[in-house]
């Protein structure tokens, strides 16, 4: 594993943020541990919980009590209920009453970044701000970051009140994503990225091939059942590769991504993934993407 700088904050933080809830969980509680201590001794010390559910925050507290509290970094997703409801909930009474659940349950003492998802244009009251300020003067939690990938996103970032941006970013990002994580930087704001792979097996085509007689004269179409040539095929070709390690390698080329956030159930792909920061793009793949990327700009 390898770490990056965490904001202005001088602490260092694991290339990968392990995301974890009920998905985690579906395969019972000791399954849950297993895949947080492989990712611990994997040197993961990022974690994120999903939302306020009391179980995943009381096993993630249990998998954690094992290290220097001062060692990890958690952050919790606010507006998305406890895994339990439905309903989004930007309130101040809400979300105190998530931060107090997830702590109370996971006996972490405090949470590192306090995270809105995706809150609309007037869905974040002044009264909620004001709400979670006074929480992290009280140490309950350290920072503040907002999650999403709106245009709203580009008014968040710009009030200077989060400390960290959370946004999609894969190898297909637009330049509106890249405009606001070169904003959310010049806030000082961490950076983190989820949504890192799409299955592109299905994505932009490029134009089908036709095969031309002499002089040009009864050009045949290739068959219909013939698969036309993904933009991105080449990612599901690479040898000792797979497709969403070489996103995530290439997503972690970008220097102000400080961590990347990963979905693993299971310790098998969370030790596929926590292995691609430690490996070098082969020769040549970093061209590769940047090529397909304007071949599927054109075929969009």
């Amino acid at each position: 594993m390898r770490y990056r700088p965490f904001g202005v904050s001088g602490s260092a933080i694991s290339n990968l943020t392990l995301s974890f809830g009920a998905e985690a969980l579906k395969r019972g509680r000791e399954a849950g541990l297993d895949l947080l201590y492989s990712a611990l001794e994997a040197g993961v010390n990022s974690y994120r919980l999903e939302n306020a559910d009391p179980v995943a925050a009381e096993v993630l507290g249990e998998a954690l009590s094992h290290v220097d509290r001062k060692l990890v970094y958690v952050s919790l997703t606010l507006g998305a209920g406890d895994g339990r409801e439905s309903e989004r909930d930007f309130s101040a009474q809400g979300m105190t009453a998530a931060i107090d659940r997830a702590l109370h349950f996971s006996g972490l003492g405090w949470i590192d970044v306090a995270v809105l998802h995706e809150p609309g244009e007037a869905e974040l009251a002044q009264s909620s701000l004001s709400a979670l300020k006074a929480m992290r003067a009280t140490g309950r939690i350290k920072l503040l970051g907002i999650a999403g990938g709106g245009d709203v996103m580009d008014a968040y970032v710009s009030t200077g009140a989060f400390d960290a941006l959370l946004t999609p970013f894969d190898i297909n990002a637009d330049w509106r994503v890249r405009n606001r994580i070169r904003a959310a930087r010049e806030q000082d704001m961490a950076v983190f990225a989820y949504d890192f792979f799409k299955d592109r097996r299905s994505g932009p085509r490029i134009a089908p091939i036709f095969k031309k007689g002499l002089f040009g004269i009864g050009a045949q179409k290739r068959p219909a059942d013939t698969p036309q040539k993904d933009a991105f095929g080449f990612l599901y070709r690479t040898q000792n590769w797979t497709a969403e390690a070489i996103c995530l390698a290439y997503v972690l080329t970008d220097p102000t991504v400080s961590s990347v956030i990963v979905n693993a159930t299971d310790t098998d792909r969370l030790a596929t993934l926590a292995a691609a920061p430690e490996r070098d793009m082969p020769p040549g793949l970093a061209a590769q993407i940047e090529m397909a990327r304007v071949v599927a700009s054109v075929a969009a």
